[in-house]
């Protein structure tokens, strides 16, 4: 029975790590651009200015 709780409280420390660790990525702005990099590939790269000879 002791390990039934061991268990519960082991889970419900990861559990808490894992939505503070959610609630870090969504404040520091991690999920605000959500359509550029599905589409990033299509961009044409930047061409880079040879100087004249």
């Amino acid at each position: 029975m002791e390990i039934i709780f061991a268990l519960i409280t082991i889970s419900l420390c990861v559990a808490v790590l894992f939505l503070l660790a959610f609630v870090w990525a969504v404040r520091s702005n991690q999920y605000d651009d959500t359509y550029t990099p599905a589409v990033r590939m299509l961009f044409d790269d930047p061409q880079e200015e040879k100087p004249a000879p």
